[in-house]
């Protein structure tokens, strides 16, 4: 039953990453059709991210109360709704009230099967899981594009309406595996998941020096992450003189290296604790920017995309197994919900004050500016360790915990 569960989860997050690269390939069109100046773009993704940030927020409160399962199932839902809404959508008006359902929707998925994964699943599975959203954000450009060729972005999010309707239907029709599989769960096979779990309230984490420490690495991990995919094909052209069609091409790259560094993660995960892949990722970060700063032709600042997306893929999914590890799994739905929500509100501050800067000081800034988030996730990595430590709970060995999944 587990096995079972753990692809309809998979499937889940491959509808998780759906929504995410619409928008881009959209927007150029869309913005001309509601007659807006296509530099509103960046507003608008700080808009759609509250919705899931406040969902993140109160994730922990929903799961404990609805089970994973069933608010699974009911987010997946929304974000089908959402993506139909925008298909018929004649004004921004409309795109506005449907980017309600569709961010809320995604905030709890993120926050709640994260958790749930990481609690009854083995690390590799964590890394598999984010390989199965990389899916979902590389299929739905496709659907987009071909939309665009036909003429009509509306088509493009009609098509992923549908398979997002689609992909609610399985998770609605897969909730008895649920409960079925929470009655082979750590600690107790009497306990429910409601049982073993309690809120804790968002004025009490912050109060938690650690907890502080892992909402600025999550913060600071994310923002890399789309840092480095967004501005990558601009810093090719403008500062390295590279064609549009290459820079591209050479995104793609960067794209393929995060989903090949969270796979490589997931096999890695069998021999290496996550605290070593996180040290290795640590590691391979640097030789992206030395690649890019390097007066070598070009397309080798291409490939620093590739060891970009390398070095940052796995980090993301191996704190999240962490999470239960690092401050127990009583409280971990709650953490997992606060630090996701901080994800999304680093997203909804840092591209756009980078935007602003870049604005004034030209694109050249974009080496720098990694490097200085860099440093500061080294320093909070750093400083959280140091903590764990202390605490008695940092283990660089492999975890021999049982899982669901081992035992099933």
């Amino acid at each position: 039953m587990a096995t079972l569960l753990l692809i309809v989860i998979y499937v889940c997050f491959v509808g998780l990453g759906i929504p995410d690269s619409l928008f881009g390939p959209a927007w150029p069109v869309m913005s001309m059709d509601f007659g807006l100046p296509v530099s509103i773009a960046g507003y608008l993704t700080a808009y759609f991210c509250v919705c899931s940030t406040l969902s993140s927020f109160f994730s922990d409160r929903l799961i404990h109360r609805f089970g994973t399962g069933r608010v699974t199932a009911v987010s997946t839902l929304l974000t089908a709704i959402g993506l139909l809404g925008y298909s018929f959508s004649s004004n921004i008006w409309f795109i506005l009230l449907f980017a309600i359902p569709l961010g809320l929707g995604a905030g709890a998925v993120d926050a709640g099967l994260n958790n749930y994964v990481a609690l009854h699943y083995k690390a590799s599975h964590i890394s598999y899981l984010h390989c199965f959203y990389g899916v979902g954000v590389t299929v739905s450009p496709v659907f987009m594009s071909l939309a665009l060729a036909g003429g009509d972005w509306h088509n493009g999010y009609r098509v992923a309406g549908f398979v997002q309707l689609g992909i609610a239907l399985v998770s609605m029709l897969a909730m008895p595996l649920w409960g079925r599989t929470a009655a082979k769960a750590t600690p107790s096979s009497a306990e429910s998941e409601t049982e073993s779990t309690r809120i804790m309230p968002f004025r009490e984490q912050i109060k938690h020096p650690g907890i502080r420490w892992v909402w600025l690495i999550f913060t600071v991990a994310v923002t890399l992450e789309v840092l480095a995919g967004s501005w990558g094909s601009t810093y090719l052209v403008n500062q390295r003189g590279m064609r549009p069609s290459m820079a591209a091409a050479m995104t793609a790259l960067y794209y393929l290296g995060l989903a090949a560094g969270r796979f490589v993660s997931g096999l890695l995960s069998h021999k290496l604790s996550a605290w070593r892949i996180i040290a290795l990722s640590l590691a391979i970060w640097p030789l992206s920017l030395i690649l890019f700063v390097l007066p070598l032709p070009p397309a080798v600042s291409g490939v620093g995309l590739l060891f970009a997306g390398l070095g940052i893929g796995p980090l993301y999914p191996n704190f999240v197994y962490l999470t239960p590890r690092n401050f127990g799994r009583e409280i971990s739905q709650s953490v997992m919900g606060t630090q996701s929500a901080m994800a999304y509100l680093g997203l909804m501050a840092i591209p756009p004050l980078f935007s602003l800067l870049v604005g004034y000081m030209g694109v050249g800034l974009f080496i720098p500016f990694l490097a200085f988030l860099f440093l500061l996730l080294l320093t909070a990595v750093g400083a959280f360790v140091r903590l764990l430590k202390r605490q008695g709970r940092f283990d660089g060995k492999r975890s021999q915990t049982k899982t669901v999944a081992q035992s099933d």
